[in-house]
């Protein structure tokens, strides 16, 4: 790697930002792993591998290389750096993009209230199907799965694209029944293929996707155990995937295909399936295997409907009032029930962001419910301190969450300390509202005086 000169206006980087760079990220590594000494750091180094950075650990980092010089780094940097080499490439091809960036999303209009919800409804696909027919056209999610793009779905989308997956599906004739396990990042794709699989009289078993994509073998060979435990028949993934069907089929004797979205689109021709009743599986919830053998959990449609109308019922959820804000993982309970599903039901408009955004740049949570105007939201206890902690206060200048009436601490033990300094960081950025106390500022909702509680701060997730 060439490295003539020193940092230029530019923002060219020089030998003595190299080796800055390392220092830099061996002092971190260092930090993360409690060890005494700095460990030995090439610019080909495995950043995971060699030098234990997670998820976590790489936003610090990237945060940490951004302070240090001066220079913006794109969110997906995150995901896609594996050596220091590759943080250097991407300090390089930054230039000219000097300080930390703020992601300030631009605000499509909220759709307007509704005459009333599918409180009637069994099952999810009816669900669906209501809101489908009562209004087409209303925006349903806004999904931004990088920070420049964002795409917004319709109800009567969600299920056109949902019901030419289900005829993909249907074309292999499944049995009814038959479990569709469900490997994708936050995106389109993962509403649609959660959808199309229930259509198709199946049922969705969502596992998490690789943190990045030099992962993907190894993630795969770690999940074989969650298919096999399921009894999968189908695996729908990123395009990635289907190059290691075989390998996978060795390892699942179930498993009869892996395929895209985009190929069970393109393949389909069948009927819809019949219709499911209230007490049939709706999907299959897999524990993340951290503490143990992953465990899996069956819901039904009638779990699950139940579980949702409680939510909605307990944070007094109001159609034409209401939109949420999540950053959650789909593949997650919290994200996936609690933030979409959840908002599916209500009609309630909802931002899904990746949570790669959120981990590069926390204030992009804290923006977009700015944007939106959203008055819900949710994430566990290590977000409220991730914000307290790396978000700088010019990075939130003009920063307005008035509109917030409700974040919902849940799926990790509250720390009373983090909901308190949390509040307290940010509640000159959310001038509170003499109408009504629930309108306030506060966690879960402050009191008469206007006071922060952490008292009974966990939420259903």
């Amino acid at each position: 790697m060439e490295t003539g000169g020193t940092r230029s206006r530019s923002g060219a980087t020089g030998p003595d930002d190299a080796a800055h760079l390392l220092h830099l990220i061996a002092t971190l590594s260092r930090e993360l792993r409690s060890a005494r000494e700095l460990p030995r750091v090439s610019l080909e180094s495995r950043l995971g591998e060699d030098l234990g950075f997670d998820s976590l650990g790489r936003a610090e980092l990237l945060l940490r290389i951004e302070q240090t010089f001066s220079v913006s780094l794109p969110g997906s940097t995150l995901a896609e750096a594996e050596t220091p080499a590759d943080l250097w490439r991407a300090m390089e091809a930054a230039g000219g993009r000097r300080g930390r960036a703020t992601l300030r999303p631009p605000a499509d209009t909220a759709p307007g209230p509704v005459a009333s919800i599918p409180s009637a409804a069994a099952t999810l696909t009816e669900v669906l199907d209501w809101h489908a027919e009562a209004h087409p056209d209303r925006v349903h999610a806004w999904l931004r799965e990088r920070e420049d793009h964002v795409e917004t779905i319709t109800y009567a989308q969600l299920r056109e694209t949902a019901l030419a997956v289900a005829s993909g599906i249907l074309d292999a004739e499944p049995m009814p029944g038959s479990r569709v396990a469900l490997m994708l990042p936050t995106c389109a794709g993962f509403l649609h293929a959660f959808f199309g699989i229930l259509y198709a009289g199946c049922v969705p078993v969502p596992i998490y996707p690789p943190a990045r994509p030099s992962q993907l073998a190894d993630h795969l060979h770690r999940q074989a155990s969650i298919l096999a435990n399921a009894g999968a028949e189908f695996l729908v993934t990123v395009p990635e995937a289907r190059v290691l069907s075989a390998f996978l089929r060795s390892k699942v004797p179930s498993l009869r295909f892996v395929e895209t979205v985009e190929g069970l689109r393109g393949r389909g021709g069948a009927e819809a399936a019949p219709a499911r009743a209230a007490g049939d599986v709706a999907f299959l919830q897999y524990t993340s295997g951290s503490t143990g053998d992953p465990k899996g959990v069956v819901l039904s449609h009638a779990n699950l409907l139940a579980n949702i109308r409680a939510m909605g019922r307990a944070m007094e959820v109001e159609p034409g009032r209401d939109l949420f804000v999540s950053w959650l993982p789909l593949y997650h309970d919290m994200g996936l029930i609690g933030a979409w599903l959840g908002s599916l039901h209500f009609a309630v408009p909802v931002s899904i962001m990746s949570p790669l955004v959120f981990l590069a740049r926390p204030e992009s949570w804290l923006w977009e419910i700015h944007a939106r105007r959203a008055t819900l939201s949710g994430a566990p206890n290590f977000a409220f301190d991730l914000c307290v902690e790396r978000i700088d206060d010019d990075a939130i200048e003009d920063l307005d969450l008035s509109s917030a009436r409700m974040v919902v601490n849940g799926a990790e033990p509250v720390q009373a300390a983090s909901v308190r300094k949390f509040c307290e960081r940010f509640a000159a950025h959310a001038p509170r509202s003499t109408a009504s106390p629930r309108a306030a500022w506060g966690w879960p909702f402050p009191g008469p005086a206007g006071g922060c509680s952490p008292s009974g701060s966990t939420g259903p997730s």
